[in-house]
């Protein structure tokens, strides 16, 4: 990832050289998923394009674009085109402002009226994207409104039902309540947006009238990196870890010579203050599953004295590993990662020292680290890097510190068996295995689109195109939920088959590395099989596409019996001829509800 690109960001800098950064993005070596985006917009995108590519290259995504002519963003959702109809976009991006509102009330229009006004510009919408999403099947992303640059009625124009201000944050409401109701349907929050930017600068008039820009071109950063940042999240790219520093970045002072009791954290000071909240930020993060860890150049008990200061809002219970020692803070950050069982690339970390930070940049490859400025700044720039993004929580993601704890007792009890499989069944394994059910559709949407070691095609799915295959009777699904004595490990495994002439051809498995060496995909393959047997299947071809993160599963189908009949630049294929004769493979884990549901 290029640092240029990281928040907080010189918006000058990048529109000067986006030519330069693209080139140094495009040829960084490191893979990228090809996704089409169509923007349909209300105003002029060019430069909206030019610079989101940018930002969705730094994020791991190869974008090709779809242009609406000016204006014509209704027309083309609505209506379609030739061109867009054979684009297919995997993405929609409707970039409209408060420069696309056609009906706004009048001073002296009675309740009622502004209400069917209301409701005539909402509908003017809500038609556009009930069609768009039936045609196209994709996630829409759509902005919702700035406030006005002018209050005509001053104060009262957000109270008075006549005021723009009033008008503009009903809509939005409106907007935010179709969101909640509808999957695969994300706002770009422009209203905060160009508040956090300056609303003077962000609707600066000269633009629209001169280059009919609904914002001003400094601001098209800002506002490209905030639809990077939904994008990445669709297609499973968030992080996943904070990891800490704990000096300077969780307190004031440095604990192994101020001791815990002189530290600036509490009520008492304005800087104390500041590091309080600091922490209760990041323990919100943790509520959406973000796991927390410490790396600090400390020793263990000095560090775990700052974590017990009374004022403190974060615990040592509070993080998954903590790394407080003189080692290398990008060797401990490696160590991290290996101990969670998750790439490098899922880590965002934290430190007040730039000597340390260049660091990790350059020894801990793939980690991303931000600056963070002064500790009052903190919060807003790691908020505004989008490194969590929200566009879907799962129980599982907020299940998710609790599940890697019970992770590190499994592995502690592994560490008293001589025996693996003893060592298994003394977990008590249960699996649920059954086809795509409704109520997980948003997990395993979300699992193909984050899995990428254990994933034999690395194909990505939206939750649409997931539920559309889960009605589609030329396919088999199957997800795979396991527990065991120390907790819920939620939906692991995904399988995808497609049916073709009494043959399957799997087009997805992949399984979270979280139960690598479970067995778990014994019992998925041997649900997979009854079920094609079920269905008069007699062979099953599987088949892996290497990439640089995926090589562990390189023989797997191998492991599964199945014998190699192809291999060529792309993978290998693989094929299982089924017979009644099948012999399960699972042996350590009971099946709950799966004769119910298969």
């Amino acid at each position: 990832m290029l640092k240029e690109l990281d928040y907080p960001f010189d918006a000058e800098y990048i529109l000067k050289k986006s030519k330069s950064l693209r080139r140094q993005l495009l040829s960084d070596g490191n893979l990228k998923i090809h996704k089409k985006i169509a923007v349909l917009g209300g105003s002029t995108t060019h430069d909206i394009i030019r610079i989101l590519e940018l930002f969705l290259l730094n994020q791991g995504i190869e974008p090709e674009f779809y242009e609406s002519e000016y204006g014509r963003y209704w027309e083309d959702a609505v209506f379609g085109s030739e061109k867009l109809d054979e684009f297919q976009p995997d993405v929609i991006y409707i970039h409209t402002s408060n420069r696309n509102i056609k009906v706004w009330p009048a001073l002296g229009d009675s309740d009622e009226v502004v209400a069917d006004k209301l409701d005539t510009q909402y509908t003017h919408f809500e038609k556009m994207w009930e069609v768009a999403a039936d045609k196209w099947n994709c996630p829409i992303i759509q902005n919702n409104f700035e406030l006005p640059f002018y209050r005509t009625l001053g104060n009262q124009d957000g109270v008075n039902v006549c005021g723009k201000t009033s008008f503009i944050n009903r809509l939005n409401n409106k907007f935010a309540e179709y969101a909640r109701n509808n999957d695969n349907f994300y706002i770009n929050d422009i209203h905060y947006q160009s508040a956090a930017y300056g609303l003077d600068a962000w609707s600066a008039p000269l633009y629209w009238h001169m280059y009919k820009y609904s914002l001003c071109l400094s601001a098209i950063p800002w506002l490209t990196h905030n639809i990077a940042n939904i994008i990445k999240s669709i297609y499973g790219k968030n992080k996943k870890s904070l990891v800490l520093d704990l000096d300077n970045t969780l307190w004031g002072g440095v604990v192994g010579e101020d001791g815990p009791e002189n530290l600036e954290l509490g009520p008492e000071t304005s800087m104390g203050q500041v590091y309080m909240e600091v922490q209760s930020y990041i323990k919100e993060l943790k509520t959406l599953g973000v796991m927390l860890n410490v790396d600090s150049k400390n020793n263990e008990e000095n560090a775990l004295a700052g974590l017990l200061h009374p004022d403190g809002i974060l615990k040592p219970e509070d993080f998954l590993v903590i790394k407080a020692n003189w080692e290398p803070k990008s060797k401990n950050i490696m160590e991290i990662a290996a101990q969670l069982n998750i790439l490098p690339d899922s880590l965002v970390f934290v430190d007040d020292n730039p000597a340390e930070r260049e660091i990790v940049r350059a020894q801990a490859s793939g980690v991303s680290v931000p600056e963070i400025g002064v500790p009052e700044d903190y919060i807003r720039n790691l908020d505004h890097g989008g490194y969590f993004e929200v566009t879907n929580i799962s129980n599982d993601d907020l299940k998710r510190n609790d599940m890697y704890k019970a992770d590190r007792k499994r592995q502690e009890q592994q560490s008293a068996f001589t025996d693996y499989r003893d060592y298994l069944l003394s977990l008590n394994m249960k699996a649920e295995i059954a086809p795509f059910s409704f109520r997980y559709m948003s997990r395993i949407a979300q699992l193909t689109n984050k899995s990428n070691q254990f994933n034999l095609t690395t194909k990505r799915f939206t939750q649409g195109e997931i539920e559309k295959i889960s009605a589609d009777e030329g396919y088999i699904t199957l997800y795979g939920r396991l527990e065991d004595r120390f907790g819920d490990n939620g939906v692991v495994s995904v399988v995808i088959g497609r049916i073709e002439d009494k043959r399957l051809h799997i087009e997805l498995w992949l399984m979270s590395c979280r139960v690598l060496k479970r067995d778990m995909e014994y019992a998925m393959m041997d649900a997979l099989v009854k079920e094609s047997l079920r269905y008069g299947i007699n062979t099953v071809y599987g088949y892996y596409y290497p990439t640089a993160k995926n090589k562990m599963v390189q023989d797997f189908y191998l492991l599964q019996g199945f014998e190699k009949v192809e291999e060529n630049e792309s993978g290998t294929i693989w094929r299982l001829e089924l017979s009644e004769q099948y012999e399960n493979k699972n042996r350590v884990i009971e099946l709950m509800n799966t004769e119910e549901e298969l």
